[in-house]
Protein backbone atom coordinates (compact mmCIF):
# COMPACT_ATOMS: atom_id res chain seq x y z
CA UNK A 1 0.00 0.00 0.00
CA UNK A 2 2.78 2.66 0.47
CA UNK A 3 4.16 2.41 -2.98
CA UNK A 4 0.46 4.02 -3.67
CA UNK A 5 1.10 6.94 -1.77
CA UNK A 6 4.92 7.86 -3.31
CA UNK A 7 4.80 11.26 -4.55
CA UNK A 8 4.82 10.96 -8.24
CA UNK A 9 7.93 12.41 -9.83
CA UNK A 10 7.94 14.09 -12.90
CA UNK A 11 9.64 13.62 -15.87
CA UNK A 12 12.43 15.66 -16.75
CA UNK A 13 12.34 18.90 -18.84
CA UNK A 14 14.32 17.66 -21.93
CA UNK A 15 11.79 14.66 -21.91
CA UNK A 16 8.72 16.64 -21.82
CA UNK A 17 10.37 19.03 -24.84
CA UNK A 18 11.09 15.87 -27.00
CA UNK A 19 7.74 14.36 -26.57
CA UNK A 20 6.18 18.09 -27.51
CA UNK A 21 8.06 17.96 -31.05
CA UNK A 22 6.07 16.22 -33.51
CA UNK A 23 7.62 13.75 -35.73
CA UNK A 24 7.73 15.10 -39.34
CA UNK A 25 6.78 12.61 -41.84
CA UNK A 26 7.91 13.48 -45.16
CA UNK A 27 4.48 11.80 -46.70
CA UNK A 28 2.34 14.13 -44.02
CA UNK A 29 3.92 17.24 -45.16
CA UNK A 30 2.90 16.56 -48.52
CA UNK A 31 -0.92 15.88 -47.88
CA UNK A 32 -0.61 19.71 -45.85
CA UNK A 33 0.39 21.50 -48.69
CA UNK A 34 -0.92 19.68 -51.80
CA UNK A 35 -3.82 18.45 -53.23
CA UNK A 36 -4.06 14.01 -53.06
CA UNK A 37 -2.81 13.93 -56.63
CA UNK A 38 0.46 12.73 -58.74
CA UNK A 39 1.45 13.08 -62.29
CA UNK A 40 3.79 10.39 -64.18
CA UNK A 41 5.11 11.78 -66.71
CA UNK A 42 6.77 9.94 -70.36
CA UNK A 43 9.04 12.66 -71.71
CA UNK A 44 9.39 11.19 -74.86
CA UNK A 45 13.02 10.05 -75.18
CA UNK A 46 12.81 6.79 -75.19
CA UNK A 47 9.93 4.29 -75.14
CA UNK A 48 7.93 3.44 -72.10
CA UNK A 49 5.69 1.17 -71.56
CA UNK A 50 4.22 -0.79 -68.20
CA UNK A 51 0.41 -2.06 -68.02
CA UNK A 52 -0.46 0.95 -66.18
CA UNK A 53 1.15 3.67 -68.54
CA UNK A 54 1.80 3.96 -72.24
CA UNK A 55 4.05 6.69 -73.11
CA UNK A 56 3.92 8.76 -76.36
CA UNK A 57 7.27 9.66 -78.47
CA UNK A 58 5.42 12.23 -80.01
CA UNK A 59 3.53 15.18 -77.87
CA UNK A 60 7.32 16.70 -76.45
CA UNK A 61 10.64 15.70 -78.33
CA UNK A 62 13.63 16.63 -76.97
CA UNK A 63 16.32 18.50 -79.77
CA UNK A 64 20.16 19.13 -80.02
CA UNK A 65 21.48 22.21 -81.51
CA UNK A 66 24.64 20.66 -81.73
CA UNK A 67 23.87 16.81 -82.77
CA UNK A 68 26.03 14.78 -80.33
CA UNK A 69 28.63 17.43 -80.14
CA UNK A 70 29.68 17.91 -76.55
CA UNK A 71 33.25 19.24 -75.46
CA UNK A 72 33.26 18.57 -71.54
CA UNK A 73 32.93 14.19 -72.36
CA UNK A 74 31.54 14.36 -69.17
CA UNK A 75 32.49 11.24 -67.14
CA UNK A 76 28.29 10.32 -66.80
CA UNK A 77 27.51 11.07 -69.96
CA UNK A 78 30.28 10.90 -72.79
CA UNK A 79 27.61 12.40 -75.31
CA UNK A 80 25.43 8.87 -74.66
CA UNK A 81 22.30 11.42 -73.43
CA UNK A 82 22.43 13.26 -77.24
CA UNK A 83 21.90 10.11 -78.83
CA UNK A 84 18.13 10.20 -78.12
CA UNK A 85 17.68 13.82 -78.91
CA UNK A 86 17.04 15.24 -82.33
CA UNK A 87 19.84 16.27 -84.47
CA UNK A 88 19.24 19.90 -85.79
CA UNK A 89 22.49 20.61 -87.55
CA UNK A 90 21.59 17.22 -89.75
CA UNK A 91 18.25 18.85 -90.16
CA UNK A 92 17.57 20.70 -93.65
CA UNK A 93 15.81 23.98 -91.85
CA UNK A 94 15.37 25.78 -89.02
CA UNK A 95 14.59 25.13 -85.18
CA UNK A 96 11.53 26.46 -85.90
CA UNK A 97 10.89 24.28 -89.23
CA UNK A 98 11.58 21.51 -87.42
CA UNK A 99 9.54 22.38 -84.45
CA UNK A 100 6.79 22.92 -87.14
CA UNK A 101 7.09 19.78 -88.49
CA UNK A 102 6.77 17.71 -85.62
CA UNK A 103 3.81 19.81 -84.51
CA UNK A 104 2.34 18.48 -87.85
CA UNK A 105 3.28 15.38 -86.19
CA UNK A 106 1.26 15.74 -82.87
CA UNK A 107 3.90 17.30 -80.93
CA UNK A 108 2.57 19.26 -78.03
CA UNK A 109 6.28 20.59 -76.61
CA UNK A 110 9.82 20.64 -77.20
CA UNK A 111 12.82 20.42 -75.21
CA UNK A 112 15.97 22.43 -76.77
CA UNK A 113 19.06 20.98 -75.44
CA UNK A 114 22.82 19.81 -76.93
CA UNK A 115 26.26 19.91 -76.09
CA UNK A 116 28.17 22.51 -74.59
CA UNK A 117 31.36 24.09 -74.73
CA UNK A 118 34.58 24.39 -72.41
CA UNK A 119 32.19 27.07 -70.24
CA UNK A 120 29.58 24.55 -69.90
CA UNK A 121 27.43 26.77 -72.40
CA UNK A 122 24.52 25.22 -74.97
CA UNK A 123 24.77 27.39 -78.11
CA UNK A 124 21.54 29.32 -77.68
CA UNK A 125 21.43 32.48 -79.17
CA UNK A 126 21.54 32.12 -82.74
CA UNK A 127 18.06 29.99 -82.31
CA UNK A 128 16.53 32.69 -79.99
CA UNK A 129 14.08 34.22 -82.37
CA UNK A 130 12.86 30.67 -83.64
CA UNK A 131 11.92 30.07 -80.39
CA UNK A 132 9.95 32.99 -80.32
CA UNK A 133 8.28 31.95 -83.25
CA UNK A 134 7.54 28.54 -81.91
CA UNK A 135 5.80 30.34 -78.60
CA UNK A 136 3.83 32.66 -80.74
CA UNK A 137 3.17 31.07 -84.22
CA UNK A 138 2.86 27.48 -82.78
CA UNK A 139 1.88 27.74 -79.18
CA UNK A 140 4.22 25.06 -78.29
CA UNK A 141 5.60 24.79 -74.79
CA UNK A 142 9.65 25.16 -74.52
CA UNK A 143 11.76 23.80 -72.13
CA UNK A 144 15.38 24.38 -72.14
CA UNK A 145 18.92 22.94 -70.85
CA UNK A 146 20.83 25.82 -71.38
CA UNK A 147 24.01 24.88 -69.42
CA UNK A 148 25.43 27.14 -67.48
CA UNK A 149 23.95 30.25 -69.28
CA UNK A 150 25.59 33.47 -69.18
CA UNK A 151 24.22 37.27 -68.66
CA UNK A 152 23.44 37.52 -72.18
CA UNK A 153 21.89 33.96 -72.93
CA UNK A 154 19.16 34.79 -69.50
CA UNK A 155 18.41 38.19 -70.70
CA UNK A 156 17.28 36.37 -74.59
CA UNK A 157 15.62 33.50 -72.55
CA UNK A 158 13.47 35.99 -70.56
CA UNK A 159 11.91 37.29 -73.73
CA UNK A 160 10.70 33.91 -75.39
CA UNK A 161 8.55 33.09 -72.71
CA UNK A 162 9.69 29.69 -72.19
CA UNK A 163 8.03 27.26 -69.49
CA UNK A 164 11.70 26.44 -67.63
CA UNK A 165 14.95 26.14 -67.66
CA UNK A 166 16.38 23.15 -66.66
CA UNK A 167 19.74 22.49 -65.26
CA UNK A 168 22.35 20.26 -63.07
CA UNK A 169 23.33 21.87 -59.57
CA UNK A 170 26.56 20.61 -58.21
CA UNK A 171 27.88 21.63 -54.78
CA UNK A 172 30.95 19.68 -54.72
CA UNK A 173 34.03 20.92 -56.53
CA UNK A 174 35.12 17.85 -57.28
CA UNK A 175 32.33 16.91 -59.03
CA UNK A 176 32.49 19.87 -60.98
CA UNK A 177 36.39 19.02 -61.94
CA UNK A 178 36.48 15.28 -62.28
CA UNK A 179 33.26 14.53 -63.60
CA UNK A 180 32.60 17.01 -65.92
CA UNK A 181 35.69 18.77 -66.25
CA UNK A 182 34.81 21.82 -66.03
CA UNK A 183 36.82 25.09 -64.89
CA UNK A 184 34.10 26.17 -62.46
CA UNK A 185 32.80 26.11 -58.84
CA UNK A 186 29.96 25.38 -57.05
CA UNK A 187 29.29 29.36 -57.10
CA UNK A 188 29.00 29.30 -60.66
CA UNK A 189 25.88 27.56 -60.23
CA UNK A 190 24.59 29.80 -57.54
CA UNK A 191 25.56 32.72 -59.81
CA UNK A 192 23.05 30.70 -62.82
CA UNK A 193 19.78 30.45 -60.32
CA UNK A 194 20.23 34.17 -59.15
CA UNK A 195 20.61 35.32 -62.78
CA UNK A 196 17.46 33.41 -63.94
CA UNK A 197 15.73 34.51 -60.78
CA UNK A 198 16.38 38.06 -62.04
CA UNK A 199 15.11 37.87 -65.46
CA UNK A 200 12.20 35.67 -64.34
CA UNK A 201 12.72 32.60 -66.14
CA UNK A 202 11.22 29.59 -64.56
CA UNK A 203 14.23 27.62 -62.49
CA UNK A 204 14.45 23.58 -62.39
CA UNK A 205 16.62 22.54 -60.73
CA UNK A 206 18.00 19.24 -61.40
CA UNK A 207 20.35 17.22 -58.30
CA UNK A 208 21.78 14.01 -58.97
CA UNK A 209 22.15 11.68 -56.76
CA UNK A 210 25.57 9.61 -56.91
CA UNK A 211 27.07 12.34 -59.12
CA UNK A 212 30.45 11.75 -57.99
CA UNK A 213 31.18 8.22 -59.68
CA UNK A 214 28.17 6.81 -57.20
CA UNK A 215 29.23 8.77 -54.05
CA UNK A 216 26.85 11.21 -52.22
CA UNK A 217 29.23 14.13 -52.45
CA UNK A 218 27.93 17.73 -52.71
CA UNK A 219 23.88 16.54 -52.80
CA UNK A 220 23.18 18.00 -49.72
CA UNK A 221 25.23 21.33 -50.31
CA UNK A 222 23.63 21.88 -53.74
CA UNK A 223 19.98 21.63 -51.29
CA UNK A 224 21.53 24.78 -49.79
CA UNK A 225 22.37 26.47 -52.93
CA UNK A 226 19.07 25.80 -53.70
CA UNK A 227 17.48 27.12 -51.09
CA UNK A 228 18.22 30.27 -52.15
CA UNK A 229 15.99 30.99 -54.79
CA UNK A 230 12.42 30.77 -56.38
CA UNK A 231 11.70 27.56 -58.45
CA UNK A 232 9.37 25.82 -60.54
CA UNK A 233 9.73 22.59 -59.50
CA UNK A 234 13.01 20.50 -57.82
CA UNK A 235 13.86 17.17 -59.92
CA UNK A 236 16.29 14.77 -58.29
CA UNK A 237 17.38 12.22 -60.76
CA UNK A 238 20.00 9.34 -59.32
CA UNK A 239 23.25 8.07 -61.27
CA UNK A 240 22.42 5.19 -64.25
CA UNK A 241 25.64 3.75 -65.57
CA UNK A 242 25.74 3.85 -69.12
CA UNK A 243 27.94 1.77 -71.22
CA UNK A 244 30.67 3.77 -72.87
CA UNK A 245 31.08 6.09 -70.52
CA UNK A 246 33.84 6.77 -67.54
CA UNK A 247 30.47 5.80 -64.89
CA UNK A 248 29.96 2.08 -66.73
CA UNK A 249 30.21 -0.44 -64.04
CA UNK A 250 29.85 2.37 -61.23
CA UNK A 251 27.42 1.34 -58.16
CA UNK A 252 24.77 4.22 -57.65
CA UNK A 253 23.76 5.10 -53.94
CA UNK A 254 22.14 2.66 -51.64
CA UNK A 255 18.41 2.86 -51.10
CA UNK A 256 19.12 3.88 -47.74
CA UNK A 257 21.19 7.24 -49.32
CA UNK A 258 18.56 7.54 -51.85
CA UNK A 259 15.57 7.29 -49.21
CA UNK A 260 17.25 9.64 -46.52
CA UNK A 261 17.71 12.45 -49.52
CA UNK A 262 13.75 12.03 -50.75
CA UNK A 263 13.10 12.48 -47.23
CA UNK A 264 15.38 15.48 -46.80
CA UNK A 265 14.17 17.38 -49.60
CA UNK A 266 10.96 17.09 -48.74
CA UNK A 267 11.23 18.05 -44.98
CA UNK A 268 13.74 21.58 -47.29
CA UNK A 269 11.20 22.20 -49.52
CA UNK A 270 7.58 21.93 -47.80
CA UNK A 271 5.76 23.63 -50.32
CA UNK A 272 7.77 23.09 -53.75
CA UNK A 273 6.82 20.87 -56.48
CA UNK A 274 9.32 17.41 -56.10
CA UNK A 275 9.94 14.98 -58.95
CA UNK A 276 11.37 12.28 -59.80
CA UNK A 277 13.09 12.47 -63.33
CA UNK A 278 14.08 10.10 -65.65
CA UNK A 279 17.44 8.81 -65.03
CA UNK A 280 17.49 6.27 -62.61
CA UNK A 281 19.05 2.86 -62.05
CA UNK A 282 16.98 0.10 -63.61
CA UNK A 283 15.24 -3.31 -63.01
CA UNK A 284 13.81 -4.28 -59.82
CA UNK A 285 15.89 -1.58 -57.43
CA UNK A 286 13.92 1.11 -59.62
CA UNK A 287 10.68 0.02 -58.01
CA UNK A 288 12.10 0.21 -54.58
CA UNK A 289 13.56 3.90 -55.53
CA UNK A 290 9.81 4.80 -56.84
CA UNK A 291 8.09 3.41 -53.98
CA UNK A 292 10.14 5.52 -51.70
CA UNK A 293 9.33 8.57 -53.85
CA UNK A 294 6.54 8.93 -53.10
CA UNK A 295 6.36 7.38 -49.31
CA UNK A 296 8.52 10.62 -49.22
CA UNK A 297 6.14 12.86 -50.56
CA UNK A 298 7.39 13.48 -54.00
CA UNK A 299 4.62 15.01 -56.63
CA UNK A 300 5.81 13.28 -59.86
CA UNK A 301 7.54 11.03 -61.06
CA UNK A 302 8.85 10.13 -64.63
CA UNK A 303 9.10 7.07 -66.67
CA UNK A 304 6.70 5.36 -63.96
CA UNK A 305 7.68 1.61 -63.43
CA UNK A 306 5.33 -1.13 -62.86
CA UNK A 307 2.51 -1.18 -60.36
CA UNK A 308 3.67 2.50 -59.23
CA UNK A 309 0.36 4.05 -60.57
CA UNK A 310 -1.51 1.26 -58.26
CA UNK A 311 0.58 2.03 -55.21
CA UNK A 312 -0.10 5.59 -55.67
CA UNK A 313 -3.52 4.48 -55.22
CA UNK A 314 -3.10 2.90 -52.17
CA UNK A 315 -1.92 5.98 -50.60
CA UNK A 316 -4.68 7.79 -51.87
CA UNK A 317 -3.60 9.64 -54.67
CA UNK A 318 -5.34 10.14 -57.92
CA UNK A 319 -3.24 9.37 -60.87
CA UNK A 320 -2.93 11.91 -64.03
CA UNK A 321 -0.69 11.17 -66.96
CA UNK A 322 1.55 13.35 -69.44
CA UNK A 323 3.19 12.46 -72.49
CA UNK A 324 6.27 15.74 -71.16
CA UNK A 325 9.64 16.31 -68.92
CA UNK A 326 8.79 16.85 -65.22
CA UNK A 327 6.22 19.38 -64.41
CA UNK A 328 5.56 20.19 -67.74
CA UNK A 329 1.43 20.73 -67.80
CA UNK A 330 -0.50 21.51 -71.63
Amino acid sequence: MDVLLRPVVPMPEVVLQTLDIPVQNPFEIRKENFPNEITFYGPGLKPHKTSEFSGSLKEFVSISVTGNNCALNCEHCNTKMLDDMLDLPSFDGSLFDMAKNLQKNGAKGVLISGGSNIRNQVPLLHHIEDMKRIRKDLGMVIRIHPGLPDEETCEALADVDIDGVMLDIIGDQETITDVYHLDATPSDYEAVLERLGRHGIPAIPHIILGHYFGKMNGEWAALDIIKKFPLKSLVLVILLPLTGTGMEGVVPPSLKEIGDFFGTTRKSFPTTPILLGCARPLGAIKIKIDRMAINAGLNGIAFPSEGIVGYAGDKGLKPSFINACCGVTW
